[in-house]
């Protein structure tokens, strides 16, 4: 916890009087781009691996990054993504994974989750990403994960699709759809091409989208 506080009194010493213009800015107001949604993995940090400042990105993480379908008692996710896009405007919605997922490792491997009916309970809404994946045959552990952590990304754009804010903005062309899978040791980034359904090099194509994407099955890699 020392560390903890050792950083905060850090950030109020040297990056707050940095970027106390900014801070200042956003005492009143708030005006994100996109609104980024990410598993709650401790290595995955949205602001740090776009390099946005503070207010750029409205940010939701949970476990395994999932966006319950719309329903009669909305959560929390449900309501931060209505504010995100009918009241703050985001333009672009990042559903993003990564790999080593411990939510879809979980998932693949049929993990006994017995003592965690929490945790059971959320992951049931990847379960169409589950059944897809399961009838694909994989050569190894590894390669089900994978499949299992793209099968996701789409399971959760297509939930998110279910959102009435989301279903009309995207109806409007005010927004557009992007999946994401991020792999942690070499920080390069998939993303989502709605075109073709597959997974391709973010760097080789900046301006690939999720948006025309219809359908939940896993694409390939």
């Amino acid at each position: 916890m020392q560390e903890i506080i050792d950083g905060v009194l850090k950030f109020q010493r040297e990056a707050f009087p940095q970027r106390s213009d900014l801070f200042k800015e956003l005492s009143t107001s708030q005006k994100p781009k996109a609104l980024f949604i990410a598993c709650s993995d401790s290595r995955v940090v949205p602001e740090l691996l776009t390099q946005q400042e503070p207010g750029d990105l409205f940010v939701i993480r949970n476990a395994g990054n999932i966006v319950p379908a719309n329903g009669p008692q909305p959560g929390g996710v449900t309501a931060s993504v209505e504010y995100a896009v009918s009241v703050l405007g985001v333009t672009d919605i990042i559903i993003c994974g990564h790999s080593d997922c411990g939510a879809m490792t979980a998932i693949s491997s049929d993990a006994d989750m017995g003592h965690l009916p929490a945790v059971a309970s959320w992951l049931a809404h990847a379960d169409a990403a589950k059944a897809v994946n399961a009838g694909r045959t994989h050569e190894s552990a590894k390669e089900r994960l994978d499949g299992m952590v793209r099968g996701n990304v789409l399971a959760q754009l297509n939930n998110i699709k279910t959102h009435p804010s989301v279903s009309l903005a995207l109806d409007q062309q005010r927004v557009t759809l992007h999946g994401w899978v991020y792999d942690i040791e070499t920080g390069s980034i998939d993303t989502l091409d709605g075109a073709s359904g597959n997974f391709v090099s973010l760097a080789e194509n900046p301006h690939a989208s999720a948006t025309s994407t219809q359908t939940a099955a896993a694409p390939a890699a």
